[in-house]
C-alpha cells in the first residue's frame, strides 16, 4: 500500500504579519495547501492521502477539501503534532490502526507549503522508497556553504560538490520508519526533527532523488511572491 502524508501541522511563524498559517494563504486563486494536495490526488497510486493540520484548523482544512475535491473519501484530515516527527508519528498511527500494511508499504511525506512538486518527483520517490527503504528529494547546493558554530566566525567552508539542499518528499517503508522512530531515546527525539536524519543516525541508507529548483518551500513573504510568478509562468507554458 502507498500513502501520502501532507505535513501541514506548522503555524508558519516566519511569514510575518499574518495570523493564518502559510499553507492556507492564497496562491493564484486558491490556497497553497490545495495546490499541493492536487499533485497527490491526480496520482492513482495512493491508497489514502493524509493531511495533517494544526488542531484549530482541522475544520477549515476539511471545508477546503470539500470545496475543491468534493466528497473525496481518499483524503482524510488528521491532527498534526508539536514537531515534524510527531506529525509523522500521528500519520503512522492512523495508518497502522486502519490498514493492514506489510513491510513493503510506503509513506510519502511532503511539506504542505511545497505546491510545485512534480509528478516525476513523486513517482521517483515511490520507486526509490520501494527499492531502498528510504529516500530524500534534493537539489545540488548552488551557493557556497559556510559553517559557523557561534554565528560570528567561519569554522569551515566545505567542498560544495558534496552538498545538497534538502526538499520534500521524503519517503519511507512505513514499518522501518516506525521501528526507527520507536528506537530513539528522548534526547534523540528532541534533536531529530528530520525523518531522514533518523535513518542516517541509525546507519540506514537514504537514497537521493533529484528535486527541482521550482519545488520551493513557501516560508517567507518573498517566497509567496516568487510562487505566484512560478504559477503564472507555468500557466503560460
Amino acid at each position: 500500500m502507498i500513502f501520502a502524508a501532507i505535513l501541514a501541522g506548522g503555524i508558519g511563524s516566519r511569514m510575518g504579519e499574518t495570523d493564518t498559517p502559510k499553507q492556507f494563504l492564497t496562491l493564484g486563486n486558491k490556497p497553497v495547501i490545495i495546490h499541493t494536495i492536487e499533485k497527490f490526488v491526480i496520482n492513482s497510486k495512493f491508497d489514502k492521502i493524509l493531511v495533517l493540520s494544526p488542531q484549530n484548523f482541522i475544520n477549515h482544512t476539511n471545508n477546503l477539501i470539500c470545496e475543491y475535491f468534493g466528497d473525496d473519501n481518499n483524503i482524510v484530515v488528521l491532527e498534526g503534532g508539536k514537531t515534524r516527527n510527531d506529525t509523522i508519528i500521528n500519520a503512522i498511527d492512523y495508518i497502522m490502526s486502519n490498514f493492514d500494511i506489510d513491510d513493503d508499504s510506503i509513506i510519502v511525506t511532503h511539506d504542505s507549503v511545497r505546491p510545485f512538486v512534480t509528478h516525476r518527483i513523486i513517482e521517483d520517490n515511490i520507486k526509490a522508497a520501494k527499492e531502498f527503504g528510504a529516500c530524500d528529494t534534493v537539489i545540488p547546493a548552488t551557493d557556497t556553504i559556510v559553517e559557523s558554530v557561534d554565528s560570528k566566525l567561519i569554522k569551515n567552508i566545505p567542498i560544495r560538490d558534496n552538498y545538497y539542499q534538502g526538499q520534500t518528499p521524503q519517503s519511507f517503508k512505513i514499518n522501518k520508519l516506525s521501528e526507527l522512530i520507536n528506537s530513539l531515546s528522548e534526547r534523540e527525539s528532541n534533536i531529530l526533527t528530520d525523518a531522514c536524519k533518523i535513518f542516517v543516525l541509525k546507519n540506514e541508507d537514504v537514497r537521493l532523488v533529484d528535486g527541482e529548483i521550482t519545488n520551493i518551500k513557501i516560508t517567507y513573504p518573498y517566497d509567496l511572491k516568487l510562487a505566484n510568478t512560478i504559477l503564472k509562468e507555468s500557466h503560460h507554458d
